[in-house]
């Protein structure tokens, strides 16, 4: 699926990490909440109140879970699921834009 029919989109961007994270929040007509943006070159750390799917469209990045003590790379095309409650630490290796799937 290359886009989201019948969503409401919020304006104002999710600016994390000095603008090396922005997103916007849509709601699809079923009431699923999702963001979808670009994250940087960088190594940041994020945290999660509910489970998420991090699809990523394009770029590159290293993935660690917390508790993990591997760390795996990610692509283009490529999902990984994070608990709800935690965290996990991604080094962006070529710009990533993803969707982030909650719940």
């Amino acid at each position: 699926m290359t886009a989201f029919e019948n969503v409401s989109v919020t304006k104002k961007a999710n600016v994390y990490f000095d603008g090396k994270c922005v997103s916007h929040n849509i709601v699809l007509a079923d009431g699923t909440s999702k963001s979808v943006g670009v994250i940087l070159p960088a190594t940041l750390t994020f945290t999660t109140g509910a489970p998420e799917i991090m699809e990523l469209l394009e770029g590159e990045c290293k993935v660690t879970l917390a508790g993990a003590e591997e760390t795996v790379v990610y692509r283009g095309g490529e999902t990984f699921s994070v608990p709800g409650d935690s965290s996990f630490q991604i080094e962006v290796i070529e710009p990533v834009h993803y969707v982030c799937h909650f719940g």
